[in-house]
């Protein structure tokens, strides 16, 4: 993730001294936490305001304490009362650690009667096999108190990737093609896939999150910030291939609508002009505004009424957001009152007002989804054993559908963020709001099963951003700099049943995004339930030893193993040392320029030294040249991927502005407008776009591909050992 605004400059005022003892101990019945560690050894407490703030968000009232006393002795009496919890979690394999049974594990009384109504429609009086689902569990003990919760059975472990493979990586917007309308669409997913599936002998292809954005203009063109997690896009839609496209009668209006397309397009490709979504979007919008006049077909009008009765009220208050915002604006909360409240009389009124903006908004919810499911079906049928791998954002916009329609599940008044840490000392504030953990439990994980069940829809694999947000997030008050908040933990095994369970049942590989401050017992959770880890090559050192880059053989296998991301310089920056020089340009240094050259460049000496060793690195000498010549360069890339194939990784990326040498990073963090983020094509080293057409046929991408091929299917742990070790994230 990537800070959308800048923290609080130096100077504000300081947090006041540690939490009291009371206030320490409430905190920790609410999973607020009082104090952390950036680092083994060190401890820093939190910020008692970050802490009161928090525990109001989740409405405890600690602002006295008296306050603190009273709420202190609520809490306490409640969770002694109580037989159950709001949501217990019960795993396939009785064996699993974590799983000791249920009376033992929520201390109940001994000869406790359980009572299961299963999601099937069963009734059961024990958990012995009980069917994967979300359940309701009924408790009574010996002196007649009962007890109800959600019980989350779900399968031990997620589904293991189908063996090895490499696949392509990218920011689906930078991908254009001669058909595209300024940026890459569906169309040009299918494409891709099918190509790489077929031609390329790729195994899958991860893009970023393709969620819904808010409207602008100016939209925010980050794709982690969105307006709704649950549903996708339409900009990304391939107007074209939208069926009801061909018998479209205005033609007169939809050619003037192609030919600004067409300019569009070449504006990007042959001008260099960024990518301009919201022109796109308005180019696309009046299009389907013609479209939406031919009447669907009887095959088509039933799959419409489908969809719209499968995603229900979720989908119904989507599309009215999306029409009140229309009128209103993109920020519910300047809304007229009464119109905040999606439940409303004033809503629903609206709502009937706007009947013909709502149906129109569903309708390119549905036809968004038939396009992303059909690049899934086509990325199977090229022989693509795992498709198309999507990625769900951290969090979603404040102002954005998803927060109007289950504000009741998000924390008031707080955002997601950071800490401070080595590479940002004042931390950082995304601005997305945190769910609350007290209502996900109460709802039995409902808003996160819908959205993962959504999502797996037509991902063949899901990458979650920021997985260690399963178990807990930075909460910072509003109108506070990052450096005074604090974690508020979630229910992380409740979190990662409902994964598995909707994973599961979807057949789909689930990858989290875990790199950075990964507090202790993290990454030995997820890999025991499955959850791939992310393991890029510049942070893979032996950060317990002498901090040298980690051999081969001591990565881990349950990873997606990479070279760079869409947050950190492509490899032939790196190798060059281009990343340095844009920030110097920048004014991002921290450092003399001098310094931060003469680091990066021992950064890439000391790895082309092991590539040249381990006998990865043809015609470059001996390895120790930190600026490589073009052609170097080249031989260099395809050197790191070779590495890349020598570890146990089960799965392999490469980043596909890697292909042709593009050195410009999508999203430089720490700028906001200083950088063109999230808007750049994909680009060869002198910066000139590169079409898809011309991927398919570059020499260059060939012979880097065909590396990648040749060693994917390999069994690399018996050739490099174990596999067992793990590197540490940056």
């Amino acid at each position: 993730m990537t800070a959308p605004r800048p923290a609080e400059p130096p100077g504000s005022p300081g947090p006041p001294g540690p939490p009291g003892e009371e206030l320490t101990r409430l905190a920790e019945l609410h999973g607020v936490a009082t104090s952390y560690s950036p680092s083994p050894g060190r401890t820093v407490t939190a910020s008692p305001t970050a802490v009161v703030a928090a525990l109001a968000a989740l409405d405890v009232d600690a602002s006295t304490p008296e306050a603190v006393r009273a709420a202190l002795t609520a809490r306490e009496r409640e969770l002694g009362e109580r037989l159950l919890p709001p949501t217990v979690v019960h795993w396939g394999d009785p064996a699993a650690e974590g799983d000791t049974g249920l009376p033992g594990r929520h201390g109940l009384p001994p000869g406790t009667r359980l009572r299961v109504d299963t999601e099937q429609g069963e009734t059961r009086t024990s958990l012995d096999r009980l069917p994967p689902g979300v359940h309701r569990l009924t408790a009574t003990a010996p002196d007649g108190r009962t007890g109800q919760a959600h019980l989350i059975a779900a399968p031990p472990r997620l589904p293991t990737p189908p063996g090895r493979s490499y696949g392509l990586l990218v920011q689906l917007y930078s991908l254009l093609s001669h058909r595209s309308w300024g940026m890459g669409d569906l169309g040009d997913l299918a494409e891709l896939s099918g190509w790489a599936g077929r031609a390329l002998g790729a195994g899958f292809v991860q893009v970023n999150p393709l969620h819904a954005a808010v409207p602008g203009p100016p939209a925010d063109p980050s794709p982690y910030r969105p307006s709704s997690r649950r549903f996708p896009d339409p900009v990304h839609l391939r107007v074209e291939d939208v069926p009801e496209f061909a018998y479209a009668e205005d033609r007169e209006r939809l050619r003037p609508l192609l030919e600004r397309a067409g300019r569009l397009r070449a504006a990007v490709l042959d001008e260099g002009a960024l990518i301009d979504r919201d022109a796109v979007w308005e180019l696309k919008r009046q299009a389907l505004e013609l479209v939406r006049r031919v009447p669907l077909g009887p095959g088509r009008r039933a799959a419409h009424a489908d969809f719209l009765a499968e995603q229900g009220r979720a989908l119904e208050d989507h599309a009215t957001w999306y029409a009140l915002a229309e009128v209103h604006g993109s920020d519910w909360s300047r809304w007229p009152e009464g119109l905040r409240d999606p439940r409303s009389a004033e809503t629903a009124r609206a709502r009937t007002e706007l009947t013909d903006r709502v149906g129109f908004h569903s309708w390119l919810a549905w036809l968004t989804d038939d396009q992303l499911t059909a690049a899934q079906r086509t990325a199977r049928e090229a022989g693509m054993p795992v498709g198309i791998v999507h990625d769900l954002a951290v969090g979603v916009h404040p102002g954005g559908a998803d927060a109007w329609a289950q504000q009741d599940h998000f924390a008031a008044g707080m955002s997601v963020g950071a800490p401070p840490d080595a590479f940002n000392a004042r931390g950082q504030d995304w601005g997305l709001p945190p769910w609350r953990p007290d209502r996900l439990a109460a709802s039995g994980y409902a808003p996160f099963r819908r959205l993962l069940r959504a999502l797996f829809r037509y991902a063949g694999a899901l990458r979650i951003d920021h997985v260690m947000g399963l178990f807990r997030l930075w909460w910072i008050p509003r109108g506070r700099p990052p450096t005074e908040g604090t974690y508020v933990r979630y229910d992380a095994e409740a979190m990662l049943a409902t994964l598995v369970l909707e994973a599961s049942r979807a057949g789909s590989v689930v990858i989290g995004e875990d790199l950075g401050t990964v507090e202790p017992g993290v990454r030995e959770t997820l890999d025991r339930r499955g959850v791939l880890g992310t393991s890029v090559l510049w942070f893979e050192r032996d950060w317990d030893g002498d901090g040298r880059p980690l051999p081969p053989e001591r990565w881990r296998a349950d990873c997606l193993a990479t070279a760079t991301t869409h947050d950190l310089p492509s490899t032939a920056a790196r190798l060059t040392g281009e990343h340095v020089a844009l920030r110097h340009r920048l004014g991002l240094l921290t450092r003399p320029l001098e310094a931060e050259r003469a680091e990066a460049a021992e950064d890439v000496r000391e790895w082309l030294a092991l590539l040249t060793d381990l006998g990865l690195l043809e015609g470059t000498g001996d390895g120790s040249r930190a600026s490589p010549s073009p052609a170097s360069e080249e031989a260099g890339i395809r050197a790191v991927h070779r590495f890349l194939l020598r570890t146990p990784a089960r799965m392999v990326g490469l980043w596909l502005p890697d292909t042709v040498g593009d050195r410009r990073p999508q999203n430089l963090p720490g700028t906001w407008d200083q950088y063109p983020n999230w808007r750049l094509p994909v680009a060869d080293a002198e910066g000139r776009p590169v079409t898809l057409e011309d991927l398919a046929a570059s020499p260059r991408l060939h012979a880097l591909t065909d590396v990648l091929r040749a060693g994917a299917g390999k069994d690399a742990g018996k050739e490099t050992g174990t596999g067992k070790g793990t590197g540490k994230g940056g």
